[in-house]
């Protein structure tokens, strides 16, 4: 089992020394979220409320993923970073493979993208990109970053899609190792995309119950695609799961990697940075070290 952090909503001037006692602590990886802006007015609800409302504040620091990820990497030897999940659609996909292949080779290949669709209309309209086909963009996209980042260094590529198109080109830097594409989402296209085309999933913050649902399908899922076969990660978030016993259920499912918040087990202040470091020292003694 692999452990990681949950670096969402944290201050980016924290977000350096958190990864270094994270590593230091024994975490294997630190997740960062991906939100460009917050609209004051949003047309559709939130797909992880009961209410349809969301859970944060218009000023809650949301850093940039990849400039804080760069900036962790550039402080910490072992520890992974990855996005949890990037907003794929609203970004250039050839654009989004120069950062990443960049950040791969200077990381060391640290590195891993988890992509998500984005369920804001407004991040949509506000980028000049099109809702409508974020679906199939969002597939091509992922195919680009593939060729880009497939682990062989720079070398000539070419894509012919519907929506994008160009023929060939470098880029370099690129990785001497294939960069790990995660797929976020419980929809049945967001499972089927992971099937297909990833190398993982990533779970929201659901109940055991609810991941156990979700991975059973996928199994189903990647034997229907022929890839029953291909290592799969699955990293998850339980909001039911506190104990080793727990975990060790979540394994048995299949889990490979847990995502976790220590200072909200431990009811740390949200502005607390002492104790959001301790909550992770403690949170290292009282279940990874004893896993």
């Amino acid at each position: 089992m692999k452990w990681s952090l949950a670096g969402a909503m944290i201050d980016a001037l924290d977000l350096c020394e958190l990864a270094q006692v994270a590593e230091e602590a024994g975490f294997d990886g630190l997740s960062m979220s991906d939100s460009v802006f917050y609209p004051e007015h949003v047309s559709a609800p939130y797909p992880y409320s009961p209410d349809g409302k969301r859970m944060w504040a218009p000023e809650t620091p949301m850093p940039d993923p990849f400039i804080a990820m760069a900036a962790m990497a550039a402080v910490t030897q072992r520890i992974r970073f990855y996005t949890n999940v990037l907003k794929l659609p609203l970004r250039d996909p050839l654009l989004t493979a120069k950062q990443v292949s960049t950040m791969a080779v200077m990381s060391r290949n640290r590195v891993a993208i988890g992509i998500g669709l984005s369920w804001i209309p407004e991040e949509f309209t506000y980028t000049r990109t099109e809702m409508r086909t974020r679906g199939a963009r969002t597939d091509e996209a992922i195919e680009i970053l593939k060729a880009v980042c497939a682990g062989r260094g720079p070398e000539w590529v070419e894509y012919h899609g519907k929506h994008y198109d160009f023929d060939a080109l470098m880029i370099s830097p690129a990785p001497d190792a294939p960069v790990p594409i995660f797929i976020g989402g419980h929809s049945e296209p967001g499972l089927r995309r992971a099937a297909r085309l990833a190398d993982g999933w990533i779970s929201v913050n659901v109940t055991k119950e609810e991941l156990a649902s979700a991975i059973e399908r996928l199994a189903q899922l990647r034997a229907e695609y022929g890839r029953s076969d291909i290592p799969f990660e699955i990293n998850v978030s339980p909001t039911d799961v506190r104990d080793i016993d727990g975990y060790r259920e979540l394994e048995a499912l299949g889990v490979t990697e847990i995502r976790v918040s220590p200072w909200h087990r431990y009811g740390v202040a949200a502005d607390d940075h002492r104790g959001r470091l301790d909550s992770i020292r403690r949170f290292a003694d009282e279940v990874i070290a004893r896993y």
